[in-house]
């Protein structure tokens, strides 16, 4: 093969490969703006991430709004819930933004960060109640399974883990017995 053939071949395949993206583009194989998943839509997610940034708000580290918690719940609960507990999440999701426009009239997205945290802290009361009286074979409270969600999601996000703790990206010898002084974030692992 001489230069000008394996050109027009690279060419080619050059060629090929944009006007192969360019076909797969227009023929509607786009993503729905409005729905993100079979369970959930855009305007789930954006309520999911408002939810998530009340309960681990920007303070001197990025909040959870930030690490786009509010994305990692919708694939944990889509891809790692039983589908009674998808149920459980989906419907208090439903409840949790219909009680919060019954109680101040307005949606939790464009609500005064106040309402909000006023709102889950009950709510948060509400959870832990509800788990301390709960038999074991029912389902657990959907803001429990929210919290649990935004923890992990925070704290497992490169965000959390090198903003909000401590992190190491090499690091040397394991020590179990680390100096702690008042103040200090904790490590991530």
């Amino acid at each position: 093969m001489d230069r000008r053939e394996a050109i027009t071949r690279v060419g080619w395949l050059l060629g090929g490969s944009i006007i192969g993206a360019n076909i797969f583009l227009k023929t509607g194989c786009k993503p729905s703006p409005k729905q993100v998943s079979e369970l959930f839509s855009q305007d789930e997610v954006n309520l999911l991430n408002e939810i998530a940034d009340t309960v681990l708000p920007e303070t001197s580290s990025p909040g959870a709004k930030a690490a786009k918690v509010g994305d990692f719940m919708t694939v944990m609960v889509k891809d790692c819930y039983k589908p009674e507990d998808q149920k459980v999440f989906l419907d208090g999701l439903d409840k949790l933004s219909k009680s919060f426009k019954s109680q101040y009239g307005e949606d939790f997205i464009e609500s005064d960060p106040k309402h909000r945290t006023a709102f889950l802290t009950a709510l948060d009361i509400e959870q832990k109640e509800y788990m301390e009286s709960k038999k074991e074979e029912d389902a657990s409270h959907y803001f429990r399974m929210m919290k649990e969600l935004i923890l992990l999601g925070f704290f497992t996000s490169e965000i959390g883990a090198t903003k909000a703790l401590r992190y190491l990206p090499i690091p040397g010898r394991y020590s179990g017995n680390v100096p702690y002084k008042k103040g200090d974030r904790a490590w991530a692992i």
